[in-house]
């Protein structure tokens, strides 16, 4: 159904309809298996190319500022590749490991390709938040540089690693969307396919519903596990306990002011007095 022909509300309608989802169920599968994937080797390698940027910053645990600059320096240019000539430039490398450039399988060595570099500056950022004097104090007691990696840099930044991984995921899930168009399947494909092609636009209204709620879930989930993380530590505590003392200080004034009320001494009086 188009809105080409058709009103909006009756195409709007049309994209619950049974025979629409019927059609786009089995892309909705690729495009979890391609996030799936792609999060898991970018989660992998993200990782560790942040902790190793981090370790080898002029400021770091071992500096090696040859090795920074030179990770650094590729890093940015991948970066600066638009996601659509990042497929592109995947394609032989594709080619090379499954003997096809196209398919989901093939579309995740370059939705990892584009990820990696986000995601390993974002862990970089996160590592770069700890406090000196934590890894100062780590050294102090004897603590060799693995050890202050793994158990007080990373446990100390992990609800901001879980946030920029939500990031990553997200961004892993708008590229699949996009790598549908060179061959890849799945939601992006349905809708280019159908949707824009043939002027389905039932079909591409049902694409951005899935798109909408994958994002929006995978949102809540990395700010619901970040934010028990931060509770676990009694890092969030501090702001309520802080709140509570407020509302029991004000509590105090005003039972001390109906208290000085119901002796007949000046309110304005008892609290210079007070004071």
């Amino acid at each position: 159904m188009s809105l080409l022909n058709e009103p909006f509300w009756k195409v709007f309608l049309a994209s619950f309809s049974k025979e629409v989802w019927d059609s786009i169920l089995p892309s909705v599968w690729d495009t979890l298996y391609m996030t799936l994937i792609a999060s898991a080797i970018t989660l992998v390698f993200g990782v560790i190319l942040g902790i190793v940027l981090t370790v080898t910053n002029p400021t770091g645990l071992a500096p090696v500022k040859p090795l920074y600059t030179g990770m650094g320096g590729l890093i940015n240019v991948l970066r600066s590749l638009p996601q659509m000539i990042m497929i592109i430039l995947m394609i032989p490398v594709s080619r090379l490991i499954f003997g096809k450039s196209y398919g989901t399988n093939a579309c995740i060595i370059a939705i990892a390709a584009s990820c990696i570099p986000m995601y390993a500056r974002m862990v970089e950022s996160s590592l770069l938040e700890i406090e000196k004097g934590k890894i100062d104090a780590a050294k102090a007691l004897g603590s060799t540089n693995y050890q202050i990696i793994t158990k007080v840099i990373i446990p100390e930044t992990f609800p901001s690693l879980i946030r920029g991984f939500t990031l990553a995921v997200i961004s892993v899930i708008s590229m699949t969307a996009l790598a549908g168009s060179f061959g890849a399947g799945g939601i992006g494909d349905i809708a280019v396919r159908f949707g824009y092609q043939r002027f389905q636009h039932d079909v591409l209204f049902a694409t951005v519903y899935v798109l909408v709620i994958l994002v929006q879930g995978i949102q809540l989930l990395g700010d619901r596990v970040s934010r028990h993380i931060l509770i676990k530590r009694h890092l969030l505590s501090a702001g309520v306990r802080s709140k509570r003392r407020k509302h029991y200080e004000k509590k105090s004034d005003k039972d001390t002011e109906n208290s000085y009320n119901s002796t007949g001494v000046n309110s304005h009086a008892g609290r210079v007095l007070t004071n």
